[in-house]
């Protein structure tokens, strides 16, 4: 009776020792912070609504349920972060990440100004905190939240910076100096009851002034597409692209220079061939030589002097000035060229 009564007990207990979850191993939690995005993703979703009619609904609901996670002490963050540090343990990661999705948020509220929906910033500035958690250190004397806080503006500006334009923006030091810091010191330029011109902005930012036009223009409006239609009730009307001048050299100009061009080479060639001996030189190593010779160099060839190679240049140049306006295609687009005196 005593053994069959223990059987009883020990079958009663069962289930409740069944429906305990066991303690993660560390041989699995190897590592990587973005396997936690699935259990977060889940965690979350059971505490939404099943259908959320607006994103300020969203938001309102994911507040709520990001609040069903305390906040640490100081003593059990670090104790939480050395476990994760140390041992790669998935639920101490867990803990971590949750405990500080309220400083995403806080953060992320920061940048509402820049026109992104707070629910894009708060996406970018989770994935920072993933980063935070996988590179944090709790054994060089860093608080998480600092650390974390790095990151979290890290991913959201990069975010902003990203979207905010079409083209590319932010590619200089001092470019994301302006994007992020223009604005703020107009406006206390202005509070002082200053002007706030590029110079003086330029100065306080330590940047160009051409920099500050630059990136103001850049920020005083949204892209435009060239091909919407100037108004509105007009789908098929003209477009700022109709309004555009054309600055490239127009097709028939093109066209008469290249065959222009192409009448002066076979020209210039015909002309080489009635040459000799000086002339021929100096036609080939001075006139159409892309480095030519000196004058020195070739009176050193001929054991002339330089100034006898300089008059025969001289009559090169007039000998050639005058086969060539021969051509009529070419007459009109001859200069005069004088002979080089080096």
């Amino acid at each position: 009776m005593a053994n069959k009564s223990s059987k009883s007990k020990s079958a009663a207990k069962a289930p409740k020792k069944a429906a305990k979850a066991p303690p993660p191993s560390s041989k699995k939690n190897s590592g990587s912070t973005s396997a936690l995005l699935p259990a977060l993703v889940k965690t979350h979703e059971e505490t939404l609504p099943a259908a959320v009619d607006s994103r300020t609904e969203a938001l309102q609901a994911y507040i709520a349920s990001i609040k069903r996670h305390p906040l640490l002490s100081p003593e059990r963050e670090l104790e939480v972060a050395k476990k994760a540090f140390d041992h790669k343990d998935q639920e101490a990661i867990q803990v971590l990440i949750l405990s500080n999705l309220r400083l995403v948020v806080k953060i992320a509220y920061d940048y509402v100004r820049s026109g992104f929906h707070v629910l894009d910033l708060i996406q970018e500035g989770n994935v920072g905190l993933l980063r935070a958690v996988k590179d944090y250190n709790p054994y060089r004397g860093v608080k998480f939240s600092s650390y974390a806080s790095h990151w979290i503006k890290a991913y959201i500006r990069s975010f902003v910076l990203s979207n905010w334009s079409l083209v590319k923006m932010g590619t200089t030091r001092a470019q994301r100096t302006l994007f992020y810091r223009l604005q703020k010191e107009k406006a206390k330029l202005e509070a002082l009851g200053l002007d706030a011109q590029p110079k003086a902005l330029a100065a306080r930012l330590d940047v160009k002034e051409k920099d500050v036009i630059d990136m103001n223009q850049r920020l005083s409006g949204k892209d435009v597409s060239l091909s919407a239609p100037l108004k509105a009730s007009e789908e098929d009307g003209d477009s700022l692209l109709n309004f555009l001048s054309d600055k490239s050299e127009p097709t028939d100009e093109k066209l008469a220079q290249s065959e222009l061009q192409e009448n002066f080479n076979e020209r210039l060639n015909a002309f080489e061939r009635t040459l000799s001996g000086k002339e021929l030189i100096i036609f080939r190593e001075r006139l159409r030589a892309e480095t030519p010779k000196t004058l020195q160099e070739i009176g050193d060839l001929y054991q002339i002097s330089r100034e006898r190679v300089r008059q025969i240049e001289a009559r090169l140049l007039e000998k050639m000035k005058e086969y060539m306006k021969q051509d009529p295609r070419l007459r009109e687009n001859i200069i005069d060229i004088k002979p080089t005196s080096f």
